[in-house]
């Protein structure tokens, strides 16, 4: 083994997992403008025959959005965070350099046959869970893969504290791994009866199970996607790209362990005023309430990391991209727990006001907080300063304006929409129709469609900043220790 002064990081992997994640985030965020302006304009359906419908390209979007822009980033800085934690390069196991290979060209591979088979129509059906048998059998191979290497650079360790990154990247991968393996257990028709196509399968569960176990994992997909690794990223490149210590680590330990014990049982609250029994969804609803703590704690955590430091927020465009993702995520955490009482989710159950939270959450939270990683990223891997601050300044401002015109436009749509469907009049009949609630939210899906426009054009300018970065910015000499260089 090497010794610590001569450790030289192997980022091969981390470089690979990099550029997937700019290519899912450019294709996801354009299939998601397409798919808005559609609503906005439903004559847009008709531009690629099938291929191009509403009901086509929404699962794809969603698809490529959780599985290929978010995963990659994940596994983007597990491979670069990891091995500065644990003071170990990967090079040093040839065993764990090759399996990260492997995790990457099968992913990769997959994830574009996945991309394809759901393109021509092949889908499961069920809510971030589409992909049929044979896409599920690679998806649980690359996760064994990704445990693999996770726990033998674990292993191999020089540091013998974990850093609470990996405790939330551990996490990650135990959670989903539990959740995916039971929410797909499904029948392959042709091999156990003989019928229908090859590819095609059927639920291992029926009617409200299956239902039960669906938003068990759908909720928690979302829990173990898109919030404990991406709060394991911020808690590593906060603190690194601005010189600061984490605020509290016992908070972090805190929150993580209140996280763990309540997002498994808010899942339910999906199903409210549904046939499942009554006291499931009081318990969703209130776990949900009760979520609000740890999801919390950990925002104010990382928001009092910069304490006595807010100056950074002025001349870092870096920082700045960190604490309102910090923001966001406070804001989505306590919009979803309202969303979840059962009063509240009367009028908002099926509107626009649920994809207006779940935007908040991922264009603001996810994205901004694996965009700005990258950029901290860049240097260190490349060896390259950060081609333009003016672009990233741009950039910012661009989607924040987009962020806060995505979800004010679906909170007044959804608000409307719910107390439309809700409206009586003297006698108890419904005021309006369904068509009547879809032409007056029209403006509203108009305004959508602009801000997913505003913010594919600053994921544009991020992935030029960042390919002119790796390619033709000023070489750095030495790497830099916490502030990341940019021209």
């Amino acid at each position: 083994m090497q010794s610590n002064a001569a450790l030289e990081y192997d980022y091969s992997v981390v470089k690979l997992f990099t550029y997937t994640t700019i290519l899912f985030g450019f294709l996801g965020m354009l299939i998601g403008t397409l798919i808005a302006s559609q609503l906005a304009f439903p004559e847009l359906n008709y531009l690629l025959g099938e291929y191009g419908t509403f009901s086509r390209l929404r699962p794809v979007h969603t698809n490529i959005v959780i599985y290929g822009f978010t995963l990659s980033g994940i596994w983007a800085t597990f491979y670069y965070v990891g091995q500065r934690t644990l003071k170990v390069s990967i090079a040093e196991s040839k065993f764990l350099t090759i399996m990260s290979k492997v995790h990457f060209w099968l992913y990769f591979v997959g994830a574009l046959i996945g991309v394809v088979s759901l393109l021509l129509g092949f889908s499961a059906s069920k809510e971030y869970a589409e992909f049929e048998w044979p896409i599920d059998v690679v998806v649980v191979l690359i996760w064994v893969i990704w445990g693999v290497t996770m726990f033998g650079l674990i292993g191999i360790r020089r540091e013998k504290t974990l850093y609470i990154s990996l405790w939330y990247y551990i996490a990650c991968f135990l959670g989903i791994a539990m959740l995916y393996l039971f929410n797909n257990m499904e029948v392959p028709t042709y091999l156990v009866a003989g019928v229908g196509s090859v590819w095609h399968s059927v639920s291992m569960y029926s009617g409200t199970n299956d239902a039960l176990v669906q938003w068990w994992f759908g909720h928690n997909a979302v829990a173990f996607a898109f919030t404990v690794p991406i709060i394991a990223i911020i808690y590593y490149f906060l603190p690194k790209e601005s010189g600061q210590a984490v605020y509290s680590y016992k908070l972090s330990l805190l929150s993580f362990w209140g996280l763990m014990f309540v997002y498994l049982w808010a899942g339910s609250h999906h199903l409210l005023y549904a046939t499942v029994p009554d006291w499931m969804q009081t318990m969703g609803s209130i776990f949900s309430i009760v979520l609000i703590l740890p999801s919390w704690g950990s925002a104010i955590n990382m928001l009092l990391t910069m304490k006595g430091e807010w100056n950074q927020l002025t001349d870092n465009p870096l920082i700045k991209f960190m604490v309102l993702a910090s923001t966001f995520y406070m804001l989505s955490t306590l919009e979803g727990p309202i969303q979840a009482i059962k009063s509240v989710n009367a009028i908002a159950h099926f509107t626009d006001w649920i994809p207006g939270h779940v935007h908040d959450g991922v264009l603001g939270w996810v994205a901004f907080t694996i965009m700005s990683a990258l950029f901290h990223m860049a240097p260190r891997a490349f060896k390259r300063e950060i081609y333009s601050k003016s672009l990233m300044e741009t950039q910012f401002w661009l989607q924040t304006t987009a962020v806060v015109l995505y979800f004010t436009s679906m909170w007044i749509a959804g608000i409307t929409q719910g107390m439309m469907w809700r409206a009586v009049d003297e006698y108890g009949n419904l005021m309006y129709s369904f068509i009547d609630t879809v032409a007056v939210l029209r403006p509203y899906y108009t305004i959508r469609a602009l801000a997913g426009l505003m913010y594919l054009t600053g994921f544009i300018i991020f992935t030029y900043n960042m390919y002119m970065t790796i390619t033709a910015s000023k070489k750095l000499e030495e790497e830099p220790q916490f502030r990341s260089p940019m021209a």
